[in-house]
């Protein structure tokens, strides 16, 4: 792709969420998603591959339609009470249609069909892109309206979202839609404690994106898409698969790593809100998730790559993938549990 039309595009995603995160009117902040999900859609077709025009159809298809929701959700709310402010969601049904389309851009279950099989049908830096910085924009919304959100919809769509993302993980094996039903797991999560502590929900999307920042740029390393294919890392680079095995187990939520800090919180504030069996069932959830990220573990650094050569290793050549975001992301996906007692200081 051509470099000025690359940077024209990157600038219009950052420009798309910066509208978002800034706005607070109803219509500014419908722009800054559209200029979103068109800056993205050219980055997701550049193959010219029929996955790719696939998977992009089915991408624009269902923003365009949670698009049209969110601005019919905003027209109604201004149309009974007057108000453009994105804080005034004063009607019940303008909140729920809003809720809904938020929803469907993010991928939460009911309304997950389409993140497995686009993610699938693009490159990992595009993928990578589509997972991580493309829910900043409706997270920052959902955490401005969400006391007009009717809180019993929210824990339904979380719960489900954990259900589904843990059994809809267990028999796949391309890594591409592993990684789609973790990230409808983890949304889960924090939607479900959007109502009760919205600022565990901004720490656990954080956490998330860096761990899947970390796990993206791994599997871009090794050339990977299959679990078969992993099996030959820990022959080219030991050290990156004992970090992919680590980012893995934190992505599942196993302690001491840095994954088990947000569930860690969210179990907490769910049993002090009397909320047991939405908590239990969330737990059980977990389990489900953690098992395929265990048969990635095992794929990634117990398994050998059947290799019909003689050579007892295979060439490691020259680094030249970005160590520095690599480490920093790595390091932080891994490393983090220690310090829960001072962010859960800052957490009022």
């Amino acid at each position: 792709m051509n470099p000025t039309v690359l940077t024209i595009l990157i600038s219009s995603l950052g420009l798309g969420t910066t509208l978002t995160f800034i706005g607070s009117h109803w219509l500014l902040v419908w722009m800054g998603l559209e200029i979103n999900t068109l800056a993205i859609i050219p980055l997701m077709i550049r193959q010219h591959h029929p996955r790719a025009v696939e998977a992009t159809t089915k991408y624009f298809i269902t923003q365009a339609t949670a698009s049209a929701l969110l601005l019919f959700a905003g027209i109604t709310n201004a149309w009974t009470s007057g108000e453009w402010s994105l804080t005034e969601m004063i009607n019940p049904t303008s909140a729920t249609l809003a809720l809904t389309a938020l929803a469907l851009k993010i991928g939460l279950a009911p309304l997950h069909f389409w993140l497995p099989e686009v993610l699938q049908g693009l490159d990992l830096t595009t993928g990578l892109i589509l997972s991580t910085w493309q829910k900043l924009a409706p997270f920052a919304i959902l955490l401005q309206l969400y006391p007009s959100l009717n809180p019993n919809l929210l824990l339904s769509l979380g719960i489900l979202s954990t259900i589904i993302g843990g059994w809809g993980g267990l028999n796949q094996t391309q890594l591409r839609k592993i990684l789609a039903y973790s990230s409808i797991a983890n949304l889960g999560w924090m939607i479900t404690i959007l109502h009760y502590a919205p600022n565990l929900t901004l720490l656990n999307l954080i956490l998330y994106i860096t761990m899947t920042l970390t796990t993206f740029l791994l599997f871009k390393i090794f050339n990977s898409t299959k679990i078969n294919s992993i099996a030959s890392s820990s022959t080219k680079s030991p050290l990156l698969s004992i970090i992919t095995l680590l980012t893995l187990l934190s992505l599942g939520g196993l302690p001491p790593l840095s994954g088990f800090m947000p569930k860690w919180l969210i179990l907490q504030e769910l049993t002090k809100q009397s909320l047991f069996i939405p908590a239990t069932i969330m737990a059980l959830m977990a389990l489900l998730s953690l098992f395929f990220y265990l048969r990635l573990c095992y794929a990634t650094t117990l398994t050998m790559n059947p290799n019909p050569t003689n050579m007892s290793s295979s060439w490691r050549t020259k680094p030249n993938h970005p160590t520095l975001i690599l480490l920093t992301s790595a390091t932080l996906s891994i490393l983090l549990l220690p310090l829960t007692p001072t962010i859960f200081m800052l957490i009022p």
